[in-house]
């Protein structure tokens, strides 16, 4: 897992802030993060209560079913004794939770599925972070890249972080890695975007924050040579393709794409066209 430093975005980017306008928010991005109308609450790391919260984060909007979530907080246990360590987990999250809910308990259990109660105002950062990647991705098929480019902003400032793997399910597995290309593809617009703009500074810090996760996208490879070029450090693009090389020969014994192939050439060649 990469750091919350070269995940998150300089804080005020876009505006989004961990809890913004809601009374309970749940980060599973990155590090676990419960808050209270802003305000961290402690869980204790690894325990039921972060579990149980993981879990419910990243259901469905019916929630899991009873017989699911004591099987997977407590797989060795009776079913008599799960079911009351479940009730008690609920009840303490209450006791934490529901003044800032306005009374209402932060988990619903309503036939037989649990699931967070988004109603009374418990926000996920995981939920956020997929609405916004969503409209991003719609504003760019109809056009609007620089609207595109300013909700991309504000989902890669969420996501601080891969998702909390609580458990190690094989769909929690999938979810996690769903969500990281998701958030790298965003770099990727966020860098296309700058490149536009003549932000070259800009555009190859979000080639490289991708690179950071991913040394193998040769879409920010070559994001970087053409920035270098723009720049005016046309040898630094041309080193930068055998650095390419390099990373590509010891992951994968493969060589470069044809386009990072051709552009190599173009540098090398005929750098105003690039």
């Amino acid at each position: 897992m990469q750091s919350d430093q070269v995940w998150a975005l300089e804080r005020g980017v876009g505006g989004v802030v961990d809890g913004n306008g809601h009374p309970v928010w749940l980060g599973l991005l990155g590090a676990f993060r419960l808050l209270r109308c802003g305000e961290p609450v402690a869980v204790r790391t690894g325990g039921k209560t972060q579990a149980l919260l993981a879990s419910l984060g990243t259901a469905t909007r019916q929630g899991i079913p009873r017989e699911a979530l004591l099987r997977r907080l407590w797989p060795e246990s009776e079913v008599s004794l799960a079911s009351n360590a479940l009730n008690n987990v609920v009840h303490a999250l209450r006791r934490s939770l529901s003044e800032a809910l306005g009374g209402a308990s932060p988990v619903v259990h309503n036939a037989g599925f649990y699931r967070l109660n988004q109603e009374a105002g418990v926000a996920v950062d995981v939920d956020h972070f997929k609405r916004l990647a969503a409209q991003s991705e719609w504003l760019a098929r109809t056009g609007d890249m620089l609207a595109s480019a300013e909700v991309a902003e504000q989902a890669v400032q969420l996501y601080r972080g891969d998702l909390n793997n609580h458990g190690g399910t094989t769909q929690a597995i999938f979810e996690r890695d769903r969500l990281r290309a998701i958030c790298l593809g965003l770099f990727m617009r966020l860098a296309d975007a700058a490149f536009e703009r003549g932000e070259f500074e800009t555009c190859a810090s979000f080639a490289l924050r991708l690179l950071a996760h991913d040394p193998c996208r040769e879409d920010a490879h070559r994001m970087l040579m053409r920035c270098h070029v723009r720049r005016g450090e046309r040898a630094q693009a041309l080193r930068h393709y055998q650095t390419v090389k390099a990373i590509l020969r010891a992951e994968f014994d493969a060589e470069p794409e044809p386009a990072t192939t051709a552009l190599y050439e173009r540098v090398r060649l005929e750098p105003a066209t690039v």
